[in-house]
């Protein structure tokens, strides 16, 4: 990949309209290949109106809980500014709980955008409205239904989804209430796509406002939180190999891909019972941590002469 093109995928990728609508567009599809494969209204009284529901509301509730999960924005968030039962290493600043709810409110934009966009096109597309609403449509109107009961009217309302045989003088009934329940569901459709964008665009100018940010002040702080997230976890992952490597040596004898086993060793069953026995104890007043689940304590001040024997092999 040439130079210019990496950048121009990499500006891309940072932005987030283009995420927003990859997200969108693959929301469509899946919802596309979800009603062709999966749904198929019962057309009976009871059962309509909750099966038709679930499947217009249960799956935008679970776009919405996956977008914030999937984010690994929310659990910084989360664990260092919302969790209380985590001690505070540190006095936070009304400047950072700012910048912090402002993170906040753009990862919920984002997290909503799935969500929106399964329940607008399955709004538009009429099928689940259509299914969910059909034994409640009002038929009084009609003579066909004059001397019908309740009973056998909803009945009857309820097959006219699955376009099952009713009396030659209520096809013409069925038709019509199906092209009035597919004009409310593209109705609403259409609403909710409306006050979407009305609430993004004055969310969006209400977080500028309010923002303790300048313009360019905001454009560094993204591409620093980018940067900083980038750099730091290229250090974490070169330092974590590097301290794994000298505890493996110190518990083997021997660090992966070296041929020279002259000094193995068994492990001692202190070494066991102290293997896969997970610390991580930079919570207290240490100097430094045990981060390993291999046992042992690794002294920062012996870490540069230790590693002297290990060779770190880039990563392919």
């Amino acid at each position: 990949m040439s130079p210019a093109l990496g950048d121009i995928v990499s500006s891309l990728q940072r932005s987030g309209t283009f995420i927003n609508t990859l997200i969108a567009a693959l929301t469509i599809g899946g919802q596309q290949l979800f009603s062709s494969f999966t749904f198929s209204c019962p057309c009976q009284v009871g059962k309509n109106f909750y099966y038709g529901s679930a499947f217009l509301i249960i799956p935008a509730l679970i776009l919405l809980v996956a977008g914030f999960a999937l984010r690994s924005q929310t659990w910084t968030i989360t664990s260092e500014y919302c969790c209380s039962c985590v001690p505070q290493l540190r006095r936070i600043s009304l400047l950072e709980r700012k910048l912090a709810c402002l993170h906040f409110f753009s990862i919920t934009g984002r997290a909503l955008v799935a969500p929106l966009t399964w329940l607008a096109v399955t709004l538009l597309t009429g099928t689940y409205y259509e299914c969910a609403a059909s034994e409640f449509a009002s038929v009084d109107h009609y003579r066909a239904f004059d001397n019908i009961s309740a009973g056998e009217q909803q009945e009857i309302l309820a097959r006219f989804p699955c376009c099952r045989p009713v009396p030659p003088n209520m096809i013409l009934v069925r038709d019509e209430v199906a092209l009035l329940h597919r004009y409310q569901s593209q109705m609403l459709g259409w609403i909710l796509i409306t006050l979407a964008t009305i609430t993004a665009l004055v969310s969006y100018s209400l977080a500028r406002c309010c923002s303790p940010l300048t313009s360019l002040q905001h454009c560094y702080f993204t591409n620093h939180l980018h940067n900083e997230r980038e750099l730091f976890e290229q250090a974490a992952a070169q330092h974590s190999r590097l301290l794994i490597l000298q505890r493996i040596k110190k518990l083997f004898g021997v660090i992966p891909g070296n041929e020279d086993v002259r000094h193995i060793h068994i492990p001692s069953c202190q070494d066991w019972r102290e293997m896969s026995v997970p610390s991580f104890l930079c919570m207290g007043n240490d100097v430094q941590g045990n981060y390993s689940f291999l046992g042992g304590r690794v002294d920062e001040d012996n870490e540069e002469g230790r590693s002297g024997g290990i060779e770190l092999k880039p990563q392919s």
